[in-house]
C-alpha cells in the first residue's frame, strides 16, 4: 500500500485543525473490511484552489448548452457566457445549417450601467434581435450571479417574450452562487426540461418498440454519435438524446421511449427519476466508455426488452465490432502495460474510465469527482440518509406525479423486480465498489493535494479536467484531458476504445517528457541528519 492513513494524517498537517478534519472526511483509503463513507457536495473551504464550475457553468456549460436548436442567451457579463461556450467540444449535426445554432455565443454583455439601473430591457432587446436574426424554435435564458443580486425578472421577461413571438422562452435562475458546484445548475436544468419541454410533443407512441432515451450524454468529441451508430446497428431507436446533438423538437417526445439510459449519474438522474414517476419509463445505469462495459451495457439493455431477436442481434454486432478492433489494442499495449493512473475528473467518468484503462494494463489508483454526491461514490442505497444542509434547500425538487394520460408501465411489476436482481435497473453502485483494496478515493481534489498525491504514488499518467492539466503536466505527468478531449475522439464504444488507446500511448511515448523532471527526482531518497555526539 503506497499510502496509509498515518501518511495521509501527515500529508494534512499544513492544513489549520479545521480544515484538516474537513479534508480528511473528503479522502478515503479503500479499505473493504468496514464501511466506508464519504463526504461530497459541500462547500470547497475558502482559499484553496478548486477545479470546480458554478450552478450557471452545471446549467448551461453541460447540460442547456448541447441543444442544438435553441438560442440560449446567457444574461450576465460576456465572460460568463464565453465560459460556456464551446469548450467542451459538443458536436452537432442537423439537416438544416441554419437551424444549428452551437457556433453562436448570445450574451447581454452586462456593464455597470446595467447593473446599477437593470437589465431586463436589455435583455428583451437581445430576444428581439434573436428572433430577428435566427428565429428559433425555442430559446433559454440563463441567470449569472449579477442577475440574482440585482434582482432581475426574468419569469416577466420570459412571459413576455412568449405572448409576443409565440415561441417558447425558458428560465433558468441557476445564478453560480446558487450550489456548492455544477451539481446544482444540473439540477435546475433537469428540473425546467422536465417541468416545460419533456411531454409537450403530440406523440402518443414511438415509431419502434426498441425506443430509448439515452441520458447524460454530451455528444463530447463524436461519443454520441458512436453510441447511436452501435444502437442503430442492433434495431434500436434513439428518441432523443440529453443533451448531446440532443433538439428540443426530440426533447418534446421523449415520454414516448420504453427505456432510459443513463450514461453520467450525476448530471441527469433527476429527469431519470422523474420520467419514472411521471410516465413510468424505467432507468438503466449504463457505461459505453470500455469495451468490456459496453458489452455489459448493451447485453443488460436486450435482457430488458427481453426477445431472441433482439438478443442475438446484440451477439451478432458485439461480435462484428471485436472482430474490426481484434488485435489492434495489442500494440498500444506494449507501451501501456503495467502503468498506472490517477483518474479524477467530472461527473461519472472518473469512474467509468477506470475500466477502459485496466483494459490497456493502467491501474489506476487514485479516483474521484468534482462535483459528486455521496450516492456517486457508494450507490444510491445511502441517499435516505444524506443530510439536506442550507445549500441543498436552494434547489427546490421537481415534485412530479404520474401523467392521467401517458403514464403506463413498461413493463410487469413482477418482472421488473426480476430484472433489478440481474441488471442496474433504476440502481448505481457508485464508484467505491470498484475501487481495490488500498486505493484513494477524495472528493474536490484540490492543487495542493493533487501535488502530494503525485509525489506519493508517482501515477504514469494523469486523467484531468481542463483546469488541472497544465499544472499535471508540468511536474513531467502525461494529463489526458477527459473533460472535452482537447483535439481528439470519440472514445465511447470499441471504435472509441482504440483511439482511446492511441492517444494514450501516444502520451507516453512522446520524447517530450525527457526534458521535464518530476519534483521527486530532485529530492534526496533518505533523508537524514547527524546527531551531535555521534561516534
Amino acid at each position: 500500500m503506497a499510502i496509509s492513513k498515518e501518511k495521509l494524517d501527515k500529508m494534512l498537517e499544513v492544513y489549520p485543525s479545521k480544515v484538516k478534519k474537513s479534508r480528511k472526511s473528503h479522502i478515503m483509503i479503500k479499505d473493504g473490511c468496514e464501511t466506508q463513507t464519504i463526504e461530497a457536495n459541500t462547500r470547497t473551504v475558502p482559499g484553496i484552489i478548486t477545479n470546480r464550475g458554478c450552478a450557471f457553468a452545471g446549467c448551461k456549460g453541460v447540460v442547456l448548452g448541447p441543444l442544438k436548436d435553441m438560442i440560449h442567451i446567457v444574461h450576465g457579463p460576456v465572460g460568463c457566457a464565453f465560459y460556456t461556450w464551446g469548450t467542451r467540444r459538443n458536436k452537432a449535426k442537423t439537416e438544416d445549417p441554419a437551424k444549428n445554432f452551437l457556433n453562436y455565443c448570445v450574451t447581454t454583455d452586462m456593464q455597470e450601467s446595467d447593473i446599477v439601473f437593470g437589465g431586463e430591457k436589455k435583455l428583451m432587446n437581445v430576444i428581439d434581435d434573436v428572433m430577428e436574426e435566427f428565429n428559433p424554435a425555442a430559446i433559454t435564458l440563463t441567470a449569472t450571479c449579477p442577475i440574482g443580486l440585482i434582482g432581475d425578472d426574468m419569469g416577466a421577461v420570459a412571459k413576455s417574450a412568449e405572448e409576443k413571438y409565440g415561441v417558447s422562452v425558458l428560465h433558468f435562475n441557476c445564478e453560480g452562487y446558487k450550489g456548492v458546484s455544477q451539481s446544482a445548475g444540473h439540477h435546475i436544468a433537469n428540473n425546467v426540461l422536465v417541468d416545460k419541454i419533456i411531454g409537450q410533443g403530440e406523440k402518443e407512441q414511438a415509431d419502434s418498440k426498441y425506443a430509448i432515451n439515452l441520458l447524460g450524454e454530451y455528444n463530447i468529441g463524436g461519443d454520441g454519435w458512436e453510441i447511436e451508430r452501435i444502437l442503430n446497428d442492433i434495431g434500436y431507436e434513439v428518441v432523443s438524446v440529453m443533451t448531446g446533438d440532443g433538439s428540443y423538437e426530440d426533447l418534446k417526445n421523449a415520454h414516448v421511449a420504453e427505456l432510459n439510459l443513463v450514461q453520467c449519474h450525476r448530471s441527469i438522474n433527476y429527469i431519470a427519476e422523474m420520467l419514472e414517476t411521471k410516465y413510468g419509463i424505467p432507468w438503466l445505469k449504463v457505461n459505453f466508455i470500455g469495451i468490456d462495459a459496453t458489452i455489459e451495457t448493451l447485453r443488460n439493455m436486450a435482457m430488458y426488452f427481453g426477445e431472441q431477436d433482439l438478443i442475438d442481434q446484440t451477439e451478432k454486432i458485439i461480435a462484428k465490432e471485436l472482430s474490426e478492433i481484434e488485435g489492434k489494442l495489442e500494440q498500444y499495449k506494449k507501451i501501456t502495460q503495467n502503468k498506472t493512473s490517477f483518474c479524477f475528473v467530472g461527473g461519472s467518468r472518473g469512474h467509468h474510465y477506470q475500466g477502459l484503462f485496466a483494459e490497456l494494463g493502467i491501474e489506476t489508483v487514485l479516483a474521484g469527482y468534482e462535483f459528486a454526491h455521496r450516492d456517486d461514490y457508494e450507490g444510491r442505497e445511502v441517499i435516505p440518509d444524506i443530510k439536506i444542509d442550507a445549500d441543498s434547500k436552494n434547489i427546490p425538487d421537481l415534485k412530479v406525479e404520474p401523467d392521467p394520460d401517458r403514464f403506463r408501465l413498461r413493463i410487469p411489476e413482477k418482472l421488473y423486480e426480476e430484472l433489478k436482481a440481474k441488471i442496474p435497473l433504476s440502481e448505481y453502485k457508485g464508484m467505491n465498489a470498484d475501487m481495490a483494496d488500498g486505493t484513494v478515493i477524495v472528493d474536490d481534489l484540490n492543487h495542493y493535494e493533487t501535488e502530494e498525491f503525485i509525489k506519493i504514488f508517482k501515477p504514469d499518467i494523469f486523467a484531468s479536467g481542463i483546469k488541472d492539466k497544465y499544472v499535471v503536466q508540468k511536474m513531467g505527468i502525461p494529463a489526458k484531458q477527459l473533460h472535452s478531449y482537447d483535439y481528439s475522439g470519440p472514445y465511447a464504444g470499441f471504435k472509441g476504445a482504440l483511439n482511446f488507446a492511441a492517444d494514450v500511448s501516444m502520451s507516453f511515448a512522446t520524447p517530450t517528457w525527457n526534458f521535464i523532471a518530476p519534483p521527486w527526482k530532485g529530492e534526496p531518497l533518505l533523508d537524514g541528519k547527524i546527531e551531535k555526539g555521534a561516534e
